[in-house]
């Protein structure tokens, strides 16, 4: 029952004891105990007991006391230091967590800091602060490097190139249906001086609305709501285009186109621009707005405002109608997030009404154009078919009040006036024919 085993201890003397179980009680296995015996060289004995348990259950006696271990811990592989007596009633009284090493200052003046009171909550209160700061330079212009080779699209966005496109191939029109002999040079000058101010009138529109087109879908990737150029900028374009788009015409065509360029000029930026915040009547501007340019190539070929003129600026305003208004029918939620007071927002029954209302007005514009001589009666003829098809989506949109007949006749707006311009076009009563009447009525008036 006893084996005694010797072997060399750090110590001086080292013996290995396999004392008897007369103190070890087991409850379910046995348990082996090795005690080592072993004196380092100060005079004392030291006494080191290893047991060795499976996962039991045990009860044992040491120097007087009862130590009792409900669920053992799980030994280590190789444990650098000897385990210490388990504790009386091994329950875990409080949970520590680790705490990471803090690196102290170097000075006693940074201990002191530490150890005033409130410095942490002086420490939040900047940290408040600094995130405050951090806002509010969000929130402010900053200064915006731009690359040279990203200006062309940049401007081109800031000018709306595609609005700009259509207002441009408008006064054509009108210059074209003019009843005079063709001037390349002149056209050519009314086409660059209407296009250059409507590049100048659209970018101070972006400029004023930078805080409305942040919060839309629609316009939030414009370049000054992203910030990739400066307001500065945006109006030094402005100024760029809008003073020599308007000499032009002034001086290169004639003081009355120059004149008209600038009023729409300001029309559209001092009377449609904040109106779209206060009242419905900004589409009633925005829509004489548009019917400018086709009278302004007509009084860069003419140097007046005839019937023809007003025929085609009447045509224009009344397709504004059905476009735009079928436009902001699906972007209602946009323009109410921007605050922008629209028939589709605050009054739909009366913007599908206006819409179809319009829509039957090209029919009748149409005609007049014959009756003023303007163009044949060929041209009443083959335009009414279109003229019907958008009058019946008119009146689609009219009944249905849905996505998709807004959508439909919007995207039937964007063909329709190029198709009617040029069947306009086509139908144009030829300059002879035009002068052999006005003789005729010369010659009629003098003989009475």
């Amino acid at each position: 029952m006893y084996r005694v085993s010797c072997r060399r201890l750090p110590g001086r003397l080292g013996l290995c004891v396999f004392e008897p179980l007369h103190k070890i009680a087991i409850i379910k296995q046995i348990l082996k105990v090795f005690v080592h015996h072993y004196r380092p060289g100060n005079g004392e004995w030291l006494q080191i007991r290893h047991f060795y348990l499976p996962k039991c259950q045990y009860v044992t006696k040491v120097d007087k006391g009862l130590y009792q271990r409900a669920k053992p811990k799980a030994e280590p592989s190789s444990a650098p230091f000897p385990e210490k007596p388990p504790l009386i009633n091994d329950v875990v009284v409080r949970s520590v967590q680790q705490v990471p090493t803090i690196t102290p200052y170097p000075s006693s003046l940074h201990e002191d800091e530490e150890q005033m009171p409130g410095k942490a909550g002086m420490e939040e209160v900047a940290d408040d602060k600094g995130t405050s700061q951090d806002n509010r330079k969000g929130k402010q212009w900053n200064e915006v490097k731009v690359q040279l080779a990203d200006l062309p699209g940049i401007y081109a966005k800031l000018s709306k190139i595609k609005l700009t496109a259509l207002v441009a191939t408008t006064a054509t029109a009108g210059f074209a249906m003019a009843p005079v002999p063709f001037d390349l040079s002149c056209l050519l000058l009314a086409t660059l001086g209407t296009g250059l101010a409507s590049c100048a009138a659209n970018s101070i529109n972006q400029f004023f609305e930078v805080p409305f087109d942040s919060n839309m879908n629609r316009t939030k990737n414009r370049p000054l709501v992203r910030g990739q150029i400066s307001p500065l900028h945006a109006v030094s374009f402005a100024a760029a285009c809008g003073v020599p788009g308007i000499a032009i015409l002034a001086l290169g065509i004639n003081p009355l186109t120059g004149a008209l360029g600038a009023f729409n000029l300001f029309l559209y930026t001092c009377c449609y621009t904040p109106m779209k915040r206060l009242s419905i009547l900004n589409t009633w501007v925005g829509s004489v707005v548009g019917a400018i340019p086709p009278v302004m190539g007509w009084t860069a070929a003419t140097g007046s405002i005839g019937a023809g003129a007003l025929l085609l600026g009447g045509i224009l305003y009344s397709w504004q109608f059905p476009h735009f208004n079928a436009l902001s029918w699906n972007l209602r939620e946009d323009y109410s997030r921007g605050g922008y007071r629209m028939m589709s927002v605050t009054h739909p029954a009366l913007c599908k009404r206006v819409a179809f209302r319009h829509c039957f007005g090209l029919i009748g514009l149409s005609t007049l154009c014959s009756v003023f001589d303007v163009t044949t009666w060929t041209f009443p003829l083959i335009s009414l078919p279109i003229n019907l098809y958008i009058s019946y989506l008119g009146y689609r949109f009219y009944r249905d009040s849905s996505r998709n007949s807004a959508r439909k006749l919007f995207f039937c707006s964007l063909w329709h006036l190029p198709m009617l311009l040029l069947l306009m076009l086509t139908c144009k009563k030829s300059i002879a024919g035009t002068e052999s009447t006005i003789q005729h009525q010369v010659q009629t008036e003098m003989q009475v």
